[in-house]
């Protein structure tokens, strides 16, 4: 057997004790023990043998809905930016990218199953991919092999609260509501609205990031494609000066 050849690509920490959205929001107390399991901690990225591995470290683990993989407190979102353009939204969940930003790869988890949605060159509507996603739970942390080539990417991450009677496994905020609701006085539909996930891993101040709805991303995209014509950029203007410089010399 091939042994794995694995490398660091990105390793991106996240405070403890977060998981309360902009601040406001009170997490359910039915299932009990919710809060250190929707804490996101740490965001790693790997190259192994060419594809990108991701892990994501959690506060604690809780199985509240007894899911296969152990862990179903929460439903996990992960958005990677590898080139270029791009979609805007960030999956229904009350957040959008920083203008002219975008992401191509969508990793959606719960428990129970996984996606994953990509936006193809040209295009800012995202196609589903039939593709199997392992993803195994070590101690606290939740890695994901995945399909996409290794890479200096950028990212946003997302955990939101899994709830069994929605249709799509989301627990969306109310302003007010039993044990087992997610409380928070701003919600609502439409404008304002308050966003789905209880933590994120932001590039910015989460508090900022609820109150625009604009999620800013960790990382760095380094677009092949972009270094490519800029090195043809550069090659034309060189033969454009050779070329000058020839007839400037030519006898006349």
């Amino acid at each position: 057997m091939l042994a794995l050849l694995a490398a660091a690509l990105l390793t991106v920490p996240d405070p403890a004790g977060d998981a309360r959205g902009d601040g406001t929001y009170t997490l359910p107390t039915q299932p009990a023990g919710l809060a250190a399991a929707l804490d996101l901690r740490e965001l790693r990225a790997e190259s192994v043998n060419g594809k990108l591995r991701l892990m994501v470290g959690l506060g604690a683990v809780q199985n509240p809905w007894n899911a296969p993989l152990g862990y179903s407190a929460g439903v996990l979102d992960i958005f990677v930016k590898s080139r270029l353009g791009g979609a805007s939204d960030l999956g229904g969940l009350g957040f959008t990218t920083p203008p002219n930003d975008g992401w191509q790869y969508h990793l959606h988890f719960t428990g129970f199953d996984q996606t994953l949605d990509f936006v193809p060159d040209g295009s800012s509507k995202p196609v589903r991919k039939n593709v199997a996603l392992p993803i195994r739970l070590t101690g606290s942390t939740l890695s994901i092999d995945t399909p996409i080539p290794a890479g200096q990417y950028s990212y946003w991450v997302t955990l939101s609260v899994y709830s069994p009677f929605t249709p799509d496994g989301l627990l969306r905020p109310s302003v007010s509501g039993g044990a087992a609701s997610l409380v928070t006085p701003r919600s609502g539909t439409g404008r304002g609205s308050a966003p789905i996930p209880v933590d994120v891993i932001s590039g910015g101040d989460q508090t900022r990031a609820y109150t625009l709805g604009v999620l800013q991303p960790v990382g760095q995209t380094r677009d092949r494609r972009t270094i490519l014509l800029l090195g043809m950029g550069i090659f034309g203007l060189l033969l454009t000066l050779v070329a000058t410089v020839a007839v400037w010399r030519s006898p006349r």
